[in-house]
C-alpha cells in the first residue's frame, strides 16, 4: 500500500468493526434497584417531572449533550449526490470525532429523502432529543435554506459546518499563511474555486476579514455580472466578490491571483496554472478524498505554502478542526446561531495555536488538545 493510498486498508476496518460508534452506558445494571431506579418503577417520576417542565429534558436526559449529525447524501465529500447509504460513514465518522475531540454525544442520521420541506419537518420532528443538529453534505442551494429554516423555527444550534466550520478553518490556515509568505490581506486576490456551501461560506467570513478581492469560479467559470441564471446566492456574492470584473474561465481566474482555494473536486488544476500566479503563491487544494491539485504539483508551479483536505499531507485544511469545538461551544453556552463574530474570533484563536508558522505548519493537527478548547472559548468571548 503507497503511503497515500488507504482505500484498501478503510474497506477493511470498515468491514471489520461493522460501524465506527456504538451506544454505551452510563451507569451498570445489575441489581433489581438498579432496574427500579433507570426503569420501572422509577422512570416514571423522570417523565411527570418533564411532561409538568419539558426544558429539563438538558438536564434528566442524553438531551444534555447529544448532537444529530444528519445528511440526504446529496453532496459528500467531493463525490457528489450519492445517496443516505453513502453518507452514512462520513456521518458515522464525524459523529466519533465529535465525541473523540469535544467529549459530545453524537449520532448519525442519513435521511431518505432529498426534499427540503421533508428535511425541515423531519429535523424539527426529532429535534426534541438533541441538544444541537449538525447538518453536513446537504447540497446547496438548499442547504442554505434548510439552515435558515430551522434557525427560526428551532431553539437549539443548528449548525451547516461545510459552511461554517470549513470558512473558519479555512481563514486560521490563510491568517499563518500570509505570515509565512509576508503578505497583507488588503492587498491579496483570492480565487475560490466552488460557489456551493463550502465556497459561500468561506467568501463570506475573508470578506468580513478584510481581504483584497475574491473571485468566484464554479463549473461554468468566473461568476460574473455578465453571467445569466445565476442563482440568488450567487447574485449576493457578486455584491462582495469580483472587483475587476473578470469573466471567463478559472484559468483567467486564477492568472495573477495570490491565493487559490480549492473547495470544488479533484484535479481541476495543474502545475502550468499555479505558474501564472503571482510569487509565493499560495494554495489550499482541499477537495476531498482528492484535491484538485496534488502539493508537489502545486510547489512545481511555484506556490510557496500549500495545504489539502487530507490528514495525510502537511498543513490539513479541514472542518474536523472546527465542528467538535464548534459544538461543544455552541451547547455550553446555549448560543444557537454561529454569527461572523464568533466565526472570526474562531478563526483567529485556531491560527493563534501555531506559534510559529512555516510552509508545512500554518494549522495545528486536531490531536492538538488545544484546538478544541480554542474554537469552544470563541463562544464564550
Amino acid at each position: 500500500m503507497s503511503k497515500h493510498n488507504f482505500d484498501d486498508q478503510a474497506i477493511k476496518r470498515h468491514l471489520e468493526l461493522k460501524g465506527k460508534i456504538e451506544v454505551s452506558l452510563k451507569a451498570e445494571v445489575v441489581t433489581e434497584a438498579d432496574l427500579s431506579i433507570y426503569y420501572t418503577p422509577g422512570v416514571g417520576a423522570v417523565s411527570r417531572e418533564l411532561a409538568k417542565n419539558p426544558k429539563r429534558a438538558s438536564e434528566l436526559t442524553i438531551k444534555s449533550d447529544m448532537v444529530a449529525v444528519i445528511s440526504d447524501g446529496s453532496a459528500v465529500l467531493g463525490l457528489g449526490n450519492v445517496g443516505p447509504e453513502a453518507a452514512m460513514p462520513v456521518m458515522e465518522g464525524k459523529a466519533m470525532l465529535i465525541k473523540k475531540f469535544a467529549g459530545v454525544n453524537a449520532f448519525p442520521i442519513c435521511l431518505g429523502t432529498q426534499d427540503s420541506d421533508e428535511i425541515v419537518m423531519t429535523i424539527k420532528n426529532i429535534a426534541p432529543g438533541f441538544a444541537g443538529i449538525n447538518l453536513e453534505d446537504i447540497a446547496a442551494p438548499k442547504c442554505f435554506e434548510i439552515e435558515k429554516r430551522l434557525h427560526q423555527e428551532l431553539d437549539i444550534p443548528v449548525i451547516h459546518d461545510d459552511q461554517h466550520a470549513t470558512a473558519i478553518c479555512v481563514l486560521a490556515g490563510l491568517i499563518n499563511a500570509l505570515k509565512v509568505v509576508g503578505k497583507n490581506k488588503a492587498d491579496c486576490r483570492v480565487v475560490i474555486i466552488g460557489s456551493g456551501a463550502a465556497g459561500n461560506g468561506t467568501a463570506k467570513l475573508l470578506h468580513k476579514w478584510g481581504i483584497g478581492d475574491i473571485t468566484m469560479v464554479d463549473s461554468k467559470g468566473i461568476v460574473s455580472s455578465l453571467r445569466t441564471g445565476l442563482d440568488v446566492h450567487k447574485q449576493a456574492l457578486l455584491k462582495i466578490t469580483n472587483k475587476l470584473g473578470l469573466s471567463g474561465d478559472l484559468q483567467n481566474a486564477i492568472k495573477g491571483s495570490d491565493i487559490v482555494l480549492g473547495l470544488s473536486r479533484a484535479n481541476l488544476l495543474s502545475t502550468d496554472d499555479i505558474k501564472t500566479m503571482n510569487k509565493d503563491a499560495v494554495v489550499f487544494a482541499m477537495a476531498n478524498p482528492t484535491p484538485e491539485i496534488t502539493p508537489s504539483e502545486a510547489i512545481a508551479g511555484g506556490a510557496k505554502v500549500v495545504a489539502t483536505g487530507r490528514s495525510d499531507y502537511p498543513n490539513q485544511i479541514n472542518n474536523v478542526l472546527v465542528f467538535p469545538g464548534m459544538f461543544k461551544g455552541a451547547i455550553e453556552t446555549s448560543t444557537n446561531f454561529v454569527s461572523d463574530e464568533i466565526k472570526l474570533r474562531a478563526a483567529k484563536s485556531l491560527a493563534a495555536v501555531v506559534e510559529a508558522p512555516t510552509q508545512d505548519y500554518i494549522i495545528p493537527t486536531v490531536f492538538n488538545k488545544a484546538v478544541v478548547d480554542a474554537i469552544a472559548a470563541a463562544f464564550k468571548a
